[in-house]
Formats: C-alpha cells, structure tokens, sequence
C-alpha cells in the first residue's frame, strides 16, 4: 500500500494521526482541517501535494456537518463568501504551482500563524461588518485556498469580527467550506492537480479524518463552547511556528 501511495509506512502513520487531529478539531470548531494538514505535513508532502487531499478531507467533514450548519447559518453571506472564493481561487493556485516548494511552503505557514494570531488576539476589523468587507473576504478566502487550502481561516477572521456566537460561527464556517469543495473541485481540476496518488492518499486518509470530525462533533457541547475558539488558534500558532522552525534548519 504505501509503494502505491508513494509514502514510507511512517510517514503514512505521521499522515493518518495528523488527519484524525485535523479531524476532530473540524468536528469541533467547524473549521482549521485544511490548515492543521498544512501546517503538520508540509514537511512530509509538498503544498500542491496536500491542496487535493485537503480538499477531499474537507468534502467527507463537510457532508458529515452540512445538516447543522445549514440550519444555523447565515445563508446569504455563506453563498455571498463562497462567490468571493470561487472567484478567487485560481489566483493562490496559479502561485503555487509556479513558486518553489519551500517558498510555498513558507508561505502556507506564515498565512497560517498571521491569521491564527490575528484571531488570537481578538481584532475586529469595522471594515469587515459591511457589504465590500464581505466581499474582499471572499475574495481573500479564495486566495488563501489556491494558495495553502487555509480559505476557512479568512472566512473566520471575518465572521469573528461579528458579533456572532459560537454556533453560529461554527453554521457560516461549515456552509462556506461546503459550498467551497464544489467549485475548489472544477478550479483543481482544470489545473491538473487531482491526479491518481493524490486520490488514493486522500481515500486512504479518510477513515481517520472521519473518526476524527465524528468524535469533534460530539464534544461540540454548550458547556465546551466557549473554550473552542482559543484552543483551535493556539494549536494552529503552534504547528506553524514549529513548521517555520523546521524550515530554517
């Protein structure tokens, strides 16, 4: 199995523990599986290697949390958010695909730690409570997916800057990501970037990431609730700066 993957059997180990901790973070807060994957397996896989598997993981959490989230979100912005993204998204892929592995890399990890303690830090931005922030969120989501599938973490600086509670956070996040993988799918695929192993790594990568969200999901309880947010944030600073780290030596 691992020569038709082309991974060694640890590194498909390190892959599988990263997706189910990917996983139930997702089944949890709603959002952060692409940016976990990115941020812990840069170093295993290369970014363009990771966009296809992180679209596909996101896709099976997705069809796993659509019924909540649909029932508690704020449609119009989701699809207003998703429109942005579509739009967008071959804008980060078209840089990624034509910048080196390390430069790309480096990239993907420092947008992740940017906004994971931009987030941290509570800022709110005014700019993003009207119609052209909703809008340059999008776009910014969209960008951030082609780039280092880390769409979901623009969408929640935005949604965070709400006054919004945690459910309804966790509705947008989960609405927006859902729409997503449709059109993320024809972007990826036009580009050539869903070929055969990326494929079978990702179906191999299911089982785990699905143990995970499942498990996340049912720790989504109002006594957890308020606690979801800075713990999310704190992991994803971590496993960036310990990624960027790893890069310099």
């Amino acid at each position: 199995m691992q020569e038709l993957l082309t991974l060694t059997q640890t590194e498909f180990t390190l892959l599988a523990v990263i997706c189910f901790c990917a996983g139930l973070v997702r089944g949890f807060t709603g959002f952060a599986l692409s940016a976990i994957v990115m941020a812990s397996a840069a170093l295993i896989l290369s970014p363009i290697a990771l966009i296809p598997i992180c679209w596909w993981l996101e896709l099976v959490a997705s069809a796993m949390m659509v019924r909540g989230g649909w029932k508690d979100a704020d449609k119009g912005a989701a699809v207003t958010l998703w429109l942005g993204s579509a739009i967008a998204v071959p804008i980060g892929l078209y840089f990624t695909q034509n910048v080196s592995a390390e430069l790309s890399q480096t990239v993907a990890l420092c947008l992740i730690l940017v906004l994971a303690m931009t987030q941290l830090a509570n800022m709110r931005l005014a700019y993003l409570n009207t119609r052209a922030g909703l809008v340059s969120a999008g776009i910014g989501a969209g960008i951030a997916t082609g780039l280092a599938s880390v769409g979901g973490m623009v969408v929640a600086l935005y949604v965070l800057s709400s006054d919004r509670n945690p459910r309804q956070m966790r509705a947008a996040l989960v609405m927006f990501l859902f729409l997503g993988t449709i059109t993320t799918f024809v972007t990826l695929f036009l580009f050539g970037v869903l070929d055969k192993i990326a494929m079978l790594r990702a179906a191999a990568l299911t089982i785990p990431t699905s143990l995970g969200v499942f498990t996340g999901k049912h720790l989504f309880t109002p006594n957890f609730e308020p606690y979801y947010r800075p713990i999310c944030l704190s992991l994803l600073v971590g496993l960036s700066m310990l990624g960027l780290i790893r890069l310099a030596t």
